[in-house]
């Protein structure tokens, strides 16, 4: 049984733990609600920005962009998969790496994978995983700027072959209790057809509403050369606002978790301290009965 200077030692550790868990918990709400605000401030305009591009090029009597290019058959696939740089967020990361290994698994073709995040390139590494490139370093709130690099390594990727069709992995950010790990298309750019996708409990069904042709100046052409880079560097930064809210959010709930758990541990342990504390009281207790009672033995023997 362990002594009494031990279980409060133990009590103050776990005291002390709780106050981090707790303060790390304080500060992942503050940087959740940053996120979730600039989640919902720009996921309409990405998903009109979206259903403009894909309207566009349905547009018939103008060239193809070769961001919009459908290779059939597909020899090679590129995905991007997002997760954390730090760890203490529950099963975020693994739930993001699970999705983007089950997803590759049953495509039946070579897959490659940029990693996002210092976590999942660990887990890609030791998975063996052929990585292509790798990045760090991104803010609690990602700049348009800070993912300008990833876009763009993506459509480089298609556009020189080595790639036929780029998909986005990264947690899809519901509310502060629900986030869940979602593959998107991002490159050629078309409709998702849930029944011709594997895997198709993690992919994201996106389908462009109809609407009334547009009026385009200065022409159809001008405009997807223009905007389509663009459109496609903002659907990897939605992403990446949604993937940093959904990391948030893991991480105060995981935190939370850990706080609750060490509330009740210390409970537990002063139950413990308090009966400890009641044997060795009881204990000493006897031993001054049992001391008095031999000393009048003694008395009266004399």
């Amino acid at each position: 049984m362990e002594t009494l200077r031990e279980i409060r030692r133990r009590i103050r550790s776990v005291q002390n733990l709780a106050q981090m868990t707790r303060a790390m918990e304080a500060v992942s709400a503050s940087k959740v609600q940053k996120a979730q605000a600039a989640v919902m401030a720009t996921r309409p305009y990405a998903h009109r920005a979206w259903e403009v591009i894909v309207n566009l090029s349905g547009v018939r009597g103008i060239p193809l962009h070769p961001l919009l290019t459908v290779r059939e058959p597909v020899r090679s696939v590129l995905l991007v998969v997002f997760t954390s740089d730090r760890g203490l967020c529950g099963a975020y990361n693994h739930n993001v790496v699970r999705a983007a290994t089950d997803y590759a698994r049953r495509l039946g073709v070579p897959v490659r994978y940029v990693a996002v995040g210092k976590r999942g390139r660990n887990i890609l590494w030791r998975l063996r995983a052929p990585l292509v490139a790798e990045f760090h370093g991104l803010p609690a709130v990602p700049r348009f700027t800070d993912i300008t690099a990833i876009a763009r390594l993506a459509m480089e990727e298609f556009l020189s072959g080595r790639s036929d069709e780029v998909f986005l992995v990264y947690t899809d950010f519901i509310n502060l209790l629900r986030q869940r790990a979602v593959v998107k298309r991002l490159l050629p750019l078309r409709p998702t057809c849930l029944e011709d996708q594997v895997v198709c409990e993690y992919v994201v069904d996106m389908r462009p509403a109809g609407v009334a042709d547009y009026m385009y100046e200065p022409s159809p052409e001008a405009l997807l050369n223009v905007v389509l880079p663009r459109f496609t560097e903002l659907q990897v930064y939605q992403t990446a606002l949604e993937a940093a809210a959904s990391e948030h959010a893991a991480r105060r709930a995981a935190m939370r978790n850990a706080t609750d758990n060490a509330e009740e541990l210390i409970r537990d342990l002063t139950i413990i301290r308090n009966k400890a504390r009641q044997h060795a009281i009881t204990k000493e207790l006897l031993d001054i009965a049992g001391g008095a009672e031999a000393l009048r033995q003694l008395q009266e023997a004399g």
